[in-house]
């Protein structure tokens, strides 16, 4: 089975994958909490860009879709399911909270479906919501195969001054039968003196003498996780404020599967589950319905591995000239997203750097050897009208921004007016590998799409 990236609504998505296919579901889905957690990215004012608002905005607020799924649950779902839910609505109304709940229990629903029955299932989610969220999984999972109540604690960010700073996420456990997957000896960690203990290479003595002999690989790891979140300078992180450790998903992913066997994630966001997939050699199916995501998990990937990355498909994105210019005219914003991927680049807003200033995306690359450089290229993707003036601006952009390479990405094909203007440009000579490169590069969205790539530094040191 090739590894597979599919962009739409993971609803319809997991109702094509078949019957008892999956080892382990890790999913961290958008939470109902106060604050949005929807919003990516904000710019210096601390406003949220037209494109987030476009894509992201009530996701989870009550209103037809809400209505037609609760109808569904309340006709055709399992008697248990409906008296909880119900006595829920009872008492949340047609509220947000209730809104997330109706919304998920169908996709909880098929992920059970979807699961072997050596398989397990690991809910990521934050205290706004999880008590309702335990009580969904029993009844969908039963009591029974309920198998911890993981608090993931950390240190980063503010800290309140009205109550204790709220430091942890939950995470939920579950198995589909009384025989999972758990692969102990590949998660031990280090022993630790605590309460009372003593710790030393003869073993562990209690006060009363008596010794206990530790195992040479370390210990269990217990149900609460001090692991770090990402620092805001850390290498790891690509800008994603939900975007969770590598160290988290590997330990998720090393207990409940093995070598080969298939991970799920159906909001797939950043894509850190896929990266420590595909890191573990474990196969992987990642979902999400945005572009944004999709590009971002794309790029990561790509960068991350280079050569040694498996092959994967990108399942439900445009894949010849007519599909994209059906996406740009229904979606400019997913239409750019989408585009960015097929050359490799990232989204800019993820930088967090303020209002673009004519710059979409960017691809970073090795420019010295020995050398802290790094060089930058900007990308401008264009769907619509493009002409001389296209250039010249994206020539200025580039210079402002300092940035060794300027690419224009346009659904149009250019002018031959355009291309002298962007040959006049001239080229760029890499340190590190010591050919050129020219400065500005135009690119039509058909070619991307048959395999054109920027043309850079790609050396993987």
């Amino acid at each position: 089975m090739k590894n597979k990236l599919y962009y739409g609504d993971n609803l319809v998505i997991l109702g094509q994958l078949e019957d008892n296919s999956i080892d382990l579901v890790y999913l961290d889905p958008p939470f109902n909490s106060n604050k949005n957690y929807n919003l990516l990215f904000t710019n210096e004012t601390g406003r949220v860009s037209d494109a987030q608002r476009h894509a992201f905005d009530d996701t989870w607020e009550w209103g037809l879709e809400s209505e037609k799924t609760w109808v569904n649950i309340v006709e055709t779902y399992d008697p248990n399911i409906v008296n909880l839910l119900a006595a829920l609505r009872q008492h949340l109304g047609s509220s947000s909270v209730m809104a997330y709940l109706v919304m998920m229990t169908p996709r909880l629903k098929e992920l059970h479906r979807v699961l072997k029955p050596t398989g397990s299932i690991f809910l990521h989610c934050d205290p706004t919501s999880s008590h309702y969220l335990k009580l969904l999984m029993d009844c969908i999972f039963s009591p029974s195969n309920f198998r911890n109540e993981i608090i993931w604690c950390y240190r980063q960010g503010g800290r309140g001054s009205k109550h204790f700073a709220r430091k942890h996420d939950t995470i939920f456990f579950y198995s589909k039968s009384n025989n999972w997957t758990f692969e102990v000896n590949s998660i031990r960690i280090p022993y630790h003196g605590t309460g009372g203990y003593q710790t030393s290479g003869r073993g562990i003595r209690s006060k009363n003498g008596r010794t206990y002999h530790p195992h040479p690989e370390g210990k269990i790891p217990e149900d609460w996780w001090d692991i770090p979140a990402i620092p805001p300078m850390s290498k790891e992180r690509i800008g994603y404020p939900t975007q969770k450790p590598l160290e988290l998903l590997e330990r998720i992913i090393q207990a409940c599967s093995m070598d080969g066997q298939v991970v799920l994630d159906p909001f797939s966001g950043c894509g850190t589950a896929i990266v420590a997939s595909e890191k573990l050699n474990r196969r992987w199916i990642g979902i999400d319905i945005t572009h944004l995501a999709i590009t971002l998990v794309r790029t990561r990937l790509e960068q991350y591995f280079g050569p040694r990355l498996h092959e994967f498909d990108i399942l439900g994105a445009p894949v010849d000239l007519e599909g994209a210019i059906s996406l740009a005219n229904q979606d400019r914003y997913q239409f750019q997203w989408w585009a960015l991927g097929l050359i490799g680049a990232r989204p800019f807003e993820e930088k967090r750097k303020g209002p673009d200033g004519g710059v979409d995306g960017y691809i970073y690359f090795n420019y010295e050897l020995r050398s802290s450089h790094i060089g930058k290229i900007i990308v401008q993707v264009k769907s619509g009208k493009v002409s001389v003036t296209t250039i010249r601006e994206l020539a200025s952009v580039r210079r402002s921004q300092k940035a060794e390479i300027g690419i224009l990405l346009t659904l149009e094909p250019p002018t031959s007016n355009m291309l002298k203007e962007a040959a006049c440009e001239g080229m760029f000579t890499c340190l590190l590998d010591g050919n050129r490169y020219p400065i500005i590069q135009i690119i039509t969205i058909e070619q991307a799409i048959n395999g054109q790539s920027v043309l850079y530094p790609k050396i993987y040191v």
